[in-house]
């Protein structure tokens, strides 16, 4: 058995069925096997790039190890900012590079990079493989790696002989399981003691409580302590639950930053957030001044970076919130249990045409269970600051590493993870001419998603940060006005462009969602009023003072 084979043979053992990437002379042997192995469907996308975020939100809304695959040269090079984006939101993903033969190293071959070295700043694991007989013992290796522990990326840079050469493995490995990482629970009582001790406090939580939010909302109605979120984890708490406070951080709510700069809550339990800088609007000392301060995470390099933390609970999020449940109700807490009841959005909808009126309208038609999935732009801080969180799990935005485009490959491999909930992209036009030409690859492979693009013929966010940092802006920042709906509508993809408000209705946004494939929806929208991105406009309007 050729040793490409061999791998494929592991994967499809193991539960992959998608792989995500661009077919190119060095991995030609891997495209070449899936011929004749039905249960994998290749992903062939416009750019690695894309496939990258497309793998991650497979991942992340699949709960398994996805894989990716580039070329040798510039397809390994096109993935490694995916690999950056995998690595700072903990998704397990197989990057698998080709490479130029052994024997051709240092050749100047063609197309030939040491892609193992630029890896591994940006992965668990990287590696390149000389012999055709270590290559499924490194996958198999790797792959583990990426699933332990705290899961995150790895990379294999299979050479063009190495894959053609023999396995030399006669048995497929075909499991693939990650260990728990359990708590201490002599650390996990002391926190139930002192949490218990200072009775009032708040709950802090980043994407880490993704696959917790039953225990959260149970450990919240014990405690009866506000809840508030990162912007990332937006979409976790909904927001008719009654100890819902919203977000923190970049575009944080008035409730939350309030209750963090000015209550009067004795602790802070942090849940599954590294406390980064759009976590913690600016790195605010208010969050844990004065304050006991417990923090839950499986990654233990998170605890006392940048703040002082009382009491490090390591430990899988869902088995240390069980273990702190219990031991709260053994020391006499007992559940409130609250009804989630609707409430209604604060924040009405206006005749004005901008970006704050045209999401809340178009959440207003779309179904409460939509996805969205958030590229990087000023409309992003609109999402995060005005729109609701009405079902779980409802919002996915990477302002973490902050890659614009990925939002729209994400959409992509979330439906893929997902088929039966509606998703949206909402990008913008900055974006969308990064990573547009996703929209054919949802075409091709029948994918509906809905793309919903802000153009407003130039790079909003820089405007807006750039002016208020500088008081004046560069006039390459802006571009000559594209109708992409029209550029959609040359690729027979359904597209309506929008000019007003009045444009935007019910009947718009339906016709577009019946589709049995992708369809766009532009908005041509100059909004010049400042985003609501919180301390970071002080923080932009007063840098160098």
């Amino acid at each position: 058995m050729k040793a490409v084979r061999s791998v494929l043979e592991y994967l499809k053992g193991i539960g992959v069925q998608h792989v995500f990437g661009i077919p190119a002379g060095s991995v030609n042997a891997f495209f070449n096997e899936l011929y004749d192995m039905p249960e994998i469907t290749p992903i062939v996308t416009k750019h690695e790039g894309a496939a990258s975020y497309m793998a991650a939100a497979y991942a992340k809304y699949s709960n398994q190890l996805s894989v990716c695959i580039g070329s040798s040269g510039p397809g390994g090079t096109n993935l490694v900012t995916g690999a950056a984006n995998a690595m700072r939101e903990h998704l397990p993903i197989l990057f698998l590079t080709g490479a130029v033969p052994v024997s051709t190293e240092g050749l100047n071959a063609s197309q030939e990079l040491d892609a193992d070295p630029i890896y591994k700043s940006v992965t668990k694991y990287s590696v390149t493989v000389r012999d055709s007989k270590d290559l499924l013992k490194e996958i198999v290796k790797a792959t583990k790696i990426a699933v332990s522990g705290v899961p995150g990326p790895v990379h294999i840079a299979m050479p063009i002989d190495v894959q053609q050469g023999p396995s030399g493995i006669e048995e497929i490995p075909s499991i693939l399981v990650r260990e728990e990482v359990i708590p201490n629970l002599e650390t996990i009582k002391l926190v139930a003691k002192e949490l218990v001790e200072r009775k009032s406090g708040y709950i802090f939580v980043g994407q880490g409580v993704r696959n917790s939010v039953d225990l959260l909302f149970e450990l919240a109605e014990i405690l009866e302590w506000p809840i508030m979120t990162t912007p990332v984890a937006k979409g976790y708490v909904r927001q008719d639950h009654p100890l819902s406070a919203g977000v923190f951080g970049f575009a944080a709510t008035e409730q939350a930053t309030n209750l963090i700069n000015d209550g009067d809550g004795k602790s802070l339990l942090i849940i599954g957030s590294s406390l980064g800088e759009t976590a913690t609007n600016n790195y605010n000392s208010s969050l844990t001044d004065g304050r006991f301060t417990v923090q839950m995470d499986f990654d233990e390099t998170v605890f006392n970076r940048k703040y002082s933390i009382d009491i490090p609970v390591l430990g899988d999020i869902q088995l240390s919130l069980s273990a702190l449940i219990e031991e709260l109700k053994s020391l006499g807490l007992t559940r409130k249990e609250m009804a989630f009841n609707r409430k209604e959005n604060n924040d009405q909808i206006l005749d004005e045409y901008s970006t704050k009126n045209v999401l809340l309208q178009l959440q207003s038609y779309l179904p409460s269970s939509t996805r969205y999935t958030i590229d990087i732009g000023e409309f992003m801080a609109y999402v995060i600051h005005h729109m609701d969180v009405l079902e779980y799990s409802t919002f996915d935005i990477n302002v973490h590493f902050g890659a614009m485009g990925s939002g729209i490959g994400s959409a992509i491999g979330a439906k893929l993870a997902e088929p039966d909930r509606p998703t949206v992209s909402i990008t913008g036009d900055g974006c969308f001419f990064m990573h547009g030409m996703e929209i054919l690859t949802a075409k091709e492979y029948n994918i509906p998603v809905l793309f919903v693009v802000m153009n407003n013929a130039r790079l909003g966010m820089v405007y807006h940060g750039h002016n208020l940092q500088y008081k004046r802006v560069h006039p390459t920042f802006a571009q000559e006005p594209i109708n992409i709906a029209a550029m959609a509508a040359a690729m027979n993809i359904p597209s309506i462009r929008i000019e007003e408000m009045g444009d935007l209705n019910e009947e718009v946004v339906n016709s577009l969602l019946q589709m049995n494939g992708p369809a766009i929806l532009e908005i041509s929208l100059v909004d010049n009023n400042i985003p609501p991105m919180g301390d970071r406009v002080k923080f932009l309007s007063s840098f160098g003072k």
